[in-house]
C-alpha cells in the first residue's frame, strides 16, 4: 500500500526574524516537482504586515505558536504517512517531525543536515529557528516542547555537516551523546551516518536540510552569501562547506538503508530574486 504524502508549504520567517525567508519558501514551492498527494499551506502573515515582539525571550513567539498550531491542524486533517515541508526558517520542521514521531516512534531517525545543531534556547539566542531540534528532544521553551507528544530520543539524531559548534552547543551535544558527522566525513563517504542507522536500528528517516549547510561560494541563496555582508556580520558561526552533489549523495546513501518519510527544505534566502523583486516594484508602469 502506497504512503500518503502531504506537502506542506510553510513560508514562516518569524522564527528566524528574517523576512526574505517568506520569498524563499514561495520560490521552493514554485521550483519543486508537482506534488503527488495533498498540498496545504500554513497561513503566515506577509513580512510587511507583521510586527514582532519578544515573549519569554523569543522573538515573534505569539506568531510562531499560532503557526505551529495551524500546521499541526493541517497535518491532523490528512494524517499523512510521509511529509514534504518547504520553508521558511528551520522551525518549520517542528510540527511535521512531531507528527512523524507519533507515527513511527523509535523506528524513526532524524537526519539533521545542517552546519548548526539548532539546540539553543532563549537563554542563548532569541530566534526560535535555532531552538527546533532541542524542542523535538524535549528541551527549551515549554510551549515549543509541549507541541511534541512523543519526544525524540537523542540517540535517534544524526547531525550531518556540523562544524565549529558554539560552546553551549558543544556541551549540549556531549551531554546528550548526539551523533555528528563533519563536512570532511560526509565528503569521505558518510560512514558515520550509515553506522548510526545500523546501530540504532532505524527503519524510517525524517530528513531536515538547512540550505546553509551548502558552501556559499557555490550556492548563493543562503544567509552567509548576503550581498555586502561584512566578515563578522553573522557572529562568526559556522558557514556551510558542502556542495549540492555531496548533500544529494548523503541523502541517497541514507535512504538506501532506511525509508524516507519526511523531508524539509529550509533557510532559502534568494538574495538576487529579492533585489530583483524590489527593483521591479520601483519601475515605471509596474510601481
Amino acid at each position: 500500500m502506497s504512503k500518503k504524502t502531504l506537502r506542506l508549504d510553510f513560508p514562516q520567517w518569524q522564527g528566524g526574524n528574517n523576512p526574505p525567508y517568506y520569498l524563499g519558501s514561495r520560490l521552493l514551492s514554485f521550483l519543486a516537482p508537482a506534488a503527488k498527494g495533498p498540498v496545504e499551506e500554513v497561513p503566515v502573515a506577509l513580512p510587511d504586515a507583521d510586527t514582532l515582539t519578544q515573549v519569554d525571550g523569543i522573538t515573534g513567539k505569539p506568531q510562531i505558536i499560532q503557526q505551529l498550531r495551524d500546521a499541526a491542524a493541517l497535518i491532523e486533517k490528512h494524517d499523512p504517512d510521509a511529509m514534504v515541508v518547504l520553508g521558511g526558517d528551520c522551525l518549520v520542521s517542528l510540527a511535521p517531525f512531531a507528527h512523524l514521531l507519533n507515527k513511527y516512534g523509535d523506528k524513526l531517525g532524524v537526519l539533521w543536515i545542517d552546519s548548526h545543531p539548532d539546540v539553543q534556547t532563549a537563554a542563548q539566542y532569541p530566534n526560535a529557528h535555532a531552538h527546533v531540534l532541542g524542542a523535538l528532544m524535549g528541551t527549551g521553551d515549554k510551549d515549543l516542547v509541549a507541541s511534541v507528544a512523543t519526544p525524540l530520543s537523542p540517540a535517534k539524531v544524526m547531525i550531518a555537516g556540523i562544524h565549529k559548534p558554539l560552546a553551549y552547543e558543544q556541551e549540549y551535544l556531549e551531554a546528550h551523546r548526539i551523533a555528528t558527522s563533519s563536512p570532511e566525513e560526509i565528503k569521505n563517504g558518510a560512514n558515520e551516518v550509515l553506522a548510526w542507522i545500523a546501530r540504532e536500528d532505524i527503519a524510517y528517516l525524517a530528513i531536515h536540510i538547512d540550505l546553509d549547510v551548502l558552501d556559499p561560494t557555490f550556492f548563493r541563496a543562503v544567509l552567509f552569501a548576503q550581498p555586502g555582508r561584512g566578515e563578522h556580520d553573522f557572529g562568526d558561526v559556522a558557514e556551510g562547506k558542502l556542495t549540492m552533489a555531496e548533500v544529494l549523495r548523503l541523502v541517497h546513501q541514507a535512504t538506501s538503508q532506511a525509508e524516507a518519510v519526511g523531508i524539509t527544505l529550509a533557510e532559502h534566502l534568494p538574495w538576487d530574486m529579492l533585489n530583483l523583486k524590489n527593483m521591479l516594484s520601483e519601475l515605471p508602469l509596474l510601481k
